[in-house]
């Protein structure tokens, strides 16, 4: 489970470098900017970071390229947190 947390931040922190791609994860997640730390801490947060980018390909392998990871490790990640897979992946 270490890893996919660790995964999980890794797409977070990725997400937040890009402006247009943040606001659509706080616009699709309904948090407000300010309250991403405190929802970090709750259960279910990260696998629904995972969850953003597994429900968008070309952001899944934007990430994947950018970050030299491969789809089926954030998949695998994705699955640990309690997310489910269902596009293949």
């Amino acid at each position: 489970m270490e890893k996919a947390e660790s995964i999980a931040i890794d797409v977070l922190s990725w997400i937040a470098t890009d402006p247009e791609l943040f606001n659509r994860f706080v616009g699709l997640s309904g948090l407000d900017p300010s309250q991403i730390r405190e929802a970090a801490q709750e259960q279910g947060f990260l696998a629904g970071v995972l969850g953003f980018i597994m429900n968008h390909e070309p952001t899944l392998l934007s990430y994947c390229s950018a970050q030299n990871e491969r789809p089926e490790d954030v998949a695998r990640a994705f699955q640990s947190l309690g997310g489910q897979v269902n596009n293949g992946w």
